[in-house]
């Protein structure tokens, strides 16, 4: 498939975040369990050492802890922007189901997809380009080669 077949935009803050100040744009996290399925043994040794540490670093972010009887282990992330993400966890370690919180965390919910160009402005400039030449005075006049004395 071609670059482009697959959907692009021009890299963007949602609402402008980090202008001002960072806003987590993580607002729920869901940690959905069995309390005696084998699949669920990182969940639960995650929730007895370190859900508390995850919750005090994210004081934004709420944190659900649902055991439910034959499920299977999942996170369910919601962000401000109304996306939900789903992740599965079956038979995770409790540092693997950290990083996967982690990684929930820094996103902003927005789909990942190409990006056009790795800068973009909302007002360009309509004088053009700035190059070393710009800003100087024409009296000067043109710059010519150095001339090489023979001898």
């Amino acid at each position: 498939m071609t670059s482009r077949g697959t959907p692009s935009r021009f890299l963007q803050s949602v609402l402008q975040n980090g202008v001002g100040r960072y806003v987590c744009q993580l607002k729920r996290i869901s940690l959905i369990f069995s309390k005696k399925a084998q699949s669920s043994l990182g969940v639960r040794e995650f929730i007895e050492e370190g859900v508390v540490d995850y919750a005090k670093k994210n004081p934004s972010t709420v944190v659900y802890v649902s055991p439910q009887a034959s499920r299977i282990p999942k996170i369910v992330a919601e962000y401000l922007n109304g996306s939900v993400r789903e992740e599965i966890i079956t038979n995770k370690t409790s540092p693997q189901v950290l990083e996967l919180l982690t990684k929930l965390t820094n996103q902003s919910g927005l789909d990942i997809i190409r990006i056009r160009k790795p800068f973009h402005t909302d007002s360009p400039s309509i004088q053009g380009q700035w190059h070393p030449f710009t800003n100087r005075p024409p009296s000067i006049g043109p710059i010519r080669p150095q001339k090489q004395d023979n001898k």
